[in-house]
């Protein structure tokens, strides 16, 4: 990877992620190709903060149509982030 903020797209901020905060959970869009060490180097640098684990899960293609014309959305990968219990909470989502 490039840069840190390369490896983080864009926090993916659904219902089910801010429940997901309150167990200290974060999503983010990531590269395909980015790995767990990448992903959990670039949370702590780009945060300061210490992460406990790191899941990821590729999100497949789903077909989908525009009047005649089919076609598929892109396939991409997001991180579900675990920080530790003494972490600070993340800045941006604290207005959530």
């Amino acid at each position: 990877m490039k840069s840190l903020h390369d490896v983080i797209k864009r926090p993916i901020i659904t219902e089910r992620t801010t429940d997901m905060m309150a167990d200290k959970k974060y999503v983010f869009e990531v590269p395909m190709k980015a790995n767990k060490t990448e992903i959990k180097q670039a949370i702590e640098k780009v945060f300061g903060v210490k992460v406990e684990a790191v899941n990821t899960i590729r999100v497949a293609a789903k077909p989908k149509r525009y009047g005649k014309y089919a076609g598929y959305t892109s396939e991409w990968k997001k991180a579900i982030v675990k920080l530790t219990a003494d972490s600070k909470e993340l800045e941006f989502y604290e207005g959530i």
